[in-house]
C-alpha cells in the first residue's frame, strides 16, 4: 500500500519523538520504504531527524540519505565523523550514489572518509567517479555490474553472478568482454537460463549492444535510453573498455533535473542549483534579477517604438486603446510556439535541420489563428460602434486596422517563437533561454510597428 504523509501522522510522530516513545518510532519506521522515510525527514526539524536516524539500520539509513533534500542531508553528514560516514553509509551505497554524497563534503573530509572505507577497491572506484564531470555518463554511472569473458561458459557466468550478487543491487544483463576488457556484447538472463548447461558464452551472447562513452552528456544518455526503451546502459571509455553502467532510475533523476532547469529558464530566470527552500536569499535574487533587468530594458524599446508614432496617436487617440490587445496577442502566440518547439527539441521530436518544415507549419498555423483573432477583433469594433460613438464615422477603417494588425502580429509572434529556440540551438546555446517572457518582449516591440504601419495604411486621409 502506498504511503501518504498526513498532518495527523506527522503530529503523532512528533509527539512520540518528544516523549521518547521509541516503540512507536521503531514500529513506524519498519513499515516504511526509504523514500517514505525521506519524505518524513524533510518535514521535521533537524533535531527530530537526528533522533529518528539513530533507529534505522545501516542499509536503510544509506538509502534514506540519498533520497533526502540537500540541506537535510548536509545536516546529517555534519553530525557524523568521517569514519561513521564511511562505515555506516558509504559502504552500503552503490558507487554512483556514494560518489554523489562524498562530492558534497569538504575536500579534507572527503579524503578522511575514503581512508576509512573497508573496501579499498570501492574507494578507488569512487575516486575515479569523482573525476568525471557530473553532467556526463561517467559522472552518472555506477561501477557495480556483472561481466564475463567471451571465452567462458554458462557455468562460470552463473558463478560470477553469485559472487557479484551482494554488490549489484539489480542485475538486468551480463556484459561480455574480451581479453582487453573491451565490451563486445551482452547476455540476457533469459538467454542464460534457457541455454544448455556449459554453453559457450561466445555462442549465446548478443554482439549488438548499445553503449555510451564516459564523456557523453547526460541528456543524450537519457534520450538514448528513451529511444531504445533501455532499463540499463553500459558505459565504455575511449578505448571501448567497460567501466560502468547507467540504470533507468538514474536517468529519471536526470530527466527531472533537466525539466526543472528548462521550466525555470522558460520563466525568465537562471536555473536554481538547489531546491527552492534551500536556495539562499541572495542566490535567489541573483538568479532572478538578471533576466528581469534584460526584459525591462527590452520593454523600454516599446516606449521608444511608440515615440515614433506619437503623431498618429495624437491624431487618433482611439488607436492607443487597442495596443494592449495587439501586443498581448502577439506575445501569447509567440509564447505558445516557443514552448512547443523547446519541448519538441528536448524530446528529440525535431532537430535544427527541420527548420524549414517548422517555418511552413508555424506560418500556416499563425495565419489561421491570426485570421480567427483578427475576425474577432474586427467584430468587436463593429459591434461596439453600434452602442458607442467613440470610434466615429470611420469605425470600419479602425476595425480593419485592428483585424489586419492582429493577423500580422500573431503570424510574426508565431514565427519568432518557433525560430528563436532553433537559432539558439544552432549556435550551441540552451533553447530554454528563449523563454516565453523573452519572446513576448521581442514581439511587443515589433507588434507595435506592425500595428501602426497598418494604421497608416488604412487610416491615412481619414483620422490621420
Amino acid at each position: 500500500m502506498q504511503f501518504e504523509l498526513t498532518n495527523e501522522f506527522l503530529t503523532r510522530l512528533q509527539d512520540a519523538i518528544d516523549i521518547k516513545d521509541t516503540a512507536f518510532v521503531e514500529t513506524q519506521l519498519k513499515e516504511l520504504y526509504p523514500p517514505d522515510i525521506a519524505e518524513i525527514f524533510n518535514e521535521l526539524s533537524i533535531e527530530q531527524v537526528k533522533f529518528l536516524y539513530n533507529y534505522l539500520d545501516e542499509q536503510i539509513a544509506a538509502d534514506v540519505l540519498v533520497e533526502l533534500e540537500e540541506d537535510v542531508r548536509e545536516e546529517i553528514l555534519s553530525s557524523l565523523t568521517p569514519k561513521e560516514i564511511a562505515e555506516q553509509l558509504i559502504d552500503n551505497m552503490d558507487s554512483d550514489d556514494a560518489a554523489d554524497v562524498i562530492a558534497e563534503l569538504p575536500d579534507d573530509v572527503q579524503d578522511e572518509v575514503l581512508s576509512h572505507m573497508e573496501d579499498s577497491e570501492q574507494a578507488s572506484d569512487i575516486v575515479e567517479l569523482l573525476n568525471y564531470d557530473e553532467n556526463t555518463a561517467g559522472g552518472l554511472m555506477a561501477t557495480e555490474l556483472v561481466r564475463v569473458h567471451v571465452n567462458s561458459n554458462s557455468i562460470e557466468c552463473v558463478r560470477e553472478i553469485r559472487e557479484q550478487a551482494d554488490e549489484v543491487e539489480n542485475i538486468y544483463a551480463i556484459y561480455v568482454v574480451d581479453d582487453n576488457e573491451r565490451l563486445v556484447g551482452l547476455l540476457s538472463l533469459k538467454k542464460l537460463v534457457i541455454s544448455p548447461t556449459r554453453s559457450r558464452i561466445a555462442d549465446i551472447y548478443d554482439p549488438k549492444v548499445i553503449s555510451v562513452k564516459t564523456n557523453t552528456d547526460t541528456e543524450e544518455v537519457a534520450n538514448i535510453m528513451d529511444k531504445y526503451n533501455l532499463v540499463v546502459l553500459p558505459v565504455v571509455d575511449a578505448l571501448g573498455r567497460l567501466v560502468g553502467r547507467i540504470t533507468v532510475d538514474d536517468v529519471a533523476d536526470v530527466r527531472r533535473e533537466e525539466e526543472t532547469e528548462d521550466v525555470q529558464k522558460m520563466g525568465a530566470m537562471e536555473a536554481l542549483e538547489e531546491p527552492y527552500m534551500s536556495t539562499p536569499f541572495r542566490q535567489m535574487i541573483k538568479k532572478r534579477v538578471g533576466w528581469l533587468i534584460i526584459l525591462f530594458l527590452g520593454e523600454t524599446l516599446t516606449a521608444t517604438a511608440m515615440s515614433f508614432f506619437e503623431d498618429q496617436i495624437a491624431k487618433a487617440v482611439i488607436l492607443a486603446l487597442f495596443i494592449p490587445l495587439i501586443i498581448s496577442s502577439g506575445g501569447n502566440s509567440g509564447s505558445q510556439a516557443s514552448t512547443l518547439i523547446i519541448r519538441a527539441l528536448a524530446l528529440g521530436e525535431i532537430t535544427v535541420r527541420d527548420w524549414w518544415k517548422i517555418v511552413k507549419k508555424e506560418f500556416s498555423t499563425g495565419m489561421v489563428i491570426g485570421v480567427i483573432l483578427g475576425f474577432i477583433g474586427f467584430a468587436r469594433v463593429a459591434l461596439w460602434s453600434y452602442f458607442i460613438s467613440s470610434y466615429g464615422p470611420h469605425w470600419h477603417m479602425i476595425a480593419l486596422t485592428v483585424g489586419c494588425a492582429l493577423v500580422g502580429v500573431v503570424m510574426w509572434g508565431t514565427l519568432m517563437g518557433s525560430l528563436l529556440p532553433l537559432a539558439l540551438k544552432r549556435v550551441g546555446l540552451d533553447p530554454a533561454v528563449s523563454s516565453a517572457p523573452f519572446v513576448a518582449t521581442l514581439v511587443d516591440v515589433t507588434g507595435l510597428i506592425i500595428y501602426f504601419t497598418f494604421s497608416i495604411i488604412f487610416l491615412k486621409g481619414t483620422l490621420l
